[in-house]
């Protein structure tokens, strides 16, 4: 069974696990990391990162931000200098299905939400990252899912039809927005269910 479908994964919470609170877990306890995210809005500040903020400039923002906490700043500057420790290792089971596919010839590609200051970190924590033929990167593009921008980059850099790209994210906003740019978007939940998704959409692979 062959297929002219190009599958392209989120790569965060999809391929590869996230926690940041692993980035302090040396120096924080959860529940001081919670009020510390809840204080700067981490989320915010995060996203800014993904779009090309850079780390100095997210710390001086939040330095700015925060006259009376200059603890934050610093909490935000060793995040950035222990990202690594984000990392949880391999998703179950995605790696094994991007090993399936890329011993079929499908076409596989990326799209993340992620800090080019960072991104030399994921495939390290995620191997099967390597089988991908190209990783587009927010941060390098300056732009995020889901902006209609960085779906068209996508599809532009690489030729693709978006009737024929299957488009997989575990954010309901980004399978969202990935629908409105005319892919077909499946939101991610677990590789079990992943894997029957893509047999029913005829790639070939096992359904279970």
């Amino acid at each position: 069974m062959t297929t002219d479908l190009t599958l392209v994964l989120d790569l965060g919470q999809v391929v590869v696990g996230w926690d940041p609170y692993g980035a302090l877990a040396d120096r924080l306890t959860r529940a001081e990391w919670q009020e510390f995210s809840d204080a700067i809005d981490f989320p915010a500040i995060n996203l800014e990162m993904d779009r090309g903020l850079t780390h100095a400039e997210a710390v001086a923002r939040v330095s700015a931000a925060h006259p009376e906490r200059p603890g934050h700043a610093q909490i935000l500057a060793r995040y950035c200098e222990n990202f690594a420790a984000s990392l949880t290792g391999p998703m179950p089971g995605t790696a094994e299905i991007i090993d399936e596919l890329a011993a079929a010839d499908v076409r596989l590609l990326g799209l993340t939400n992620w800090s080019a200051e960072t991104f030399r970190h994921a495939a390290p924590a995620a191997p099967a990252i390597q089988l991908l033929d190209d990783v587009v990167v927010s941060g390098v593009e300056g732009y995020v899912k889901p902006d209609p921008e960085i779906f068209r980059i996508l599809l532009d850099r690489h030729a693709l039809k978006a009737e024929s790209t299957v488009f997989v994210d575990d954010s309901p906003a980004n399978v969202s927005g990935a629908s409105d740019a005319g892919l077909t978007a499946l939101q991610f939940t677990d590789a079990r269910r992943l894997r029957a998704d893509l047999h029913d959409l005829g790639f070939p692979i096992r359904r279970a």
